[in-house]
């Protein structure tokens, strides 16, 4: 039986409609996902600068889509990080973090990541979160370069970003001016296990102060992402919570961990 023009002409009607109404509510989705608010756990514990959580708090206001918590090693230990999308583990000592979170703290927080949730990583979070040392999360695929010289002094640095950590990040320039205080010198690991970090930002300027060697730090990794089991992770080495103007490297890579925003 040969369909009539008419018949035609109002199935495609129809059948646009739906695609419309798709288009739609994916829009929708789209849109209640982006405006969402994200629950951020910040460690705050032994370990932890006095200063670190107010600075990333800062970066985080309730207006911008962010509910904060500090949380201590207990609480980890405890269960609580199901309640949050994100954990970051600020500056300070790396390897006192980690002696507070203990063996069942530390696998809290890797099962939290394999499970979808994301991790933020600044300074001696950067340290933690790589595949160094007897007590890293190995989170990320990264081994630390002349962590004998790990004391190799602060101030100001300057990273090169590829166009993939300027989409990242969210700037146009190639070059930024950040803080750094002794963050770790970061380069591609050997776990097989673990996926390939992806770069972005190298140092394009060192300090080598302390006794550390010239001529080490430029072009290692300064900052970097990557994935483990479902989840997301970024490794900070340098403080763009404590640089003018960079707030929005936190933000944007809040969002990226948290999944479902910006890519």
């Amino acid at each position: 039986m040969k369909c009539k023009p008419s018949a035609i002409l109002s199935r495609c009607i129809l059948l646009l409609s739906i695609g419309v109404l798709v288009i739609q509510r994916a829009a929708v989705v789209a849109n209640a996902t982006e405006s969402s608010t994200i629950r951020v756990a910040i460690y705050a514990d032994a370990g932890a600068s006095r200063k670190g959580s107010p600075h990333v708090q800062r970066c985080l206001p309730a207006e911008t889509g962010f509910e904060i918590t500090t949380i201590t090693a207990d609480e980890i230990r405890g269960g609580k990080l199901s309640e949050f999308a994100v954990l970051i583990h600020p500056g300070g000592s790396s390897s006192k973090q980690a002696e507070t979170l203990g063996a069942e703290g530390r696998e809290r927080v890797r099962a939290f990541v394999a499970e979808g949730g994301g991790f933020i990583g600044i300074c001696a979070g950067a340290y933690l979160a790589s595949a160094n040392y007897p007590w890293s999360l190995n989170l990320l695929d990264a081994r630390v370069v002349d962590s004998e010289h790990w004391a190799r002094g602060k101030g100001e640095v300057r990273l090169r970003l590829p166009p993939v950590g300027r989409s990242a990040l969210g700037v146009d320039q190639e070059i930024v001016a950040v803080h750094y205080n002794q963050g770790p010198l970061l380069a591609p690991g050997d776990k097989e296990t673990i996926a390939d970090y992806e770069l972005l930002a190298a140092f394009e300027t060192e300090i080598a102060e302390n006794g550390a060697p010239a001529g080490v730090m430029k072009g290692t990794t300064a900052i970097a992402r990557g994935t483990f089991g479902n989840g997301r992770v970024v490794c900070f080495s340098p403080h763009p919570e404590k640089t003018p103007g960079l707030d929005s490297f936190v933000r944007d890579a809040v969002r990226w961990a948290a999944r479902g925003h910006r890519n």
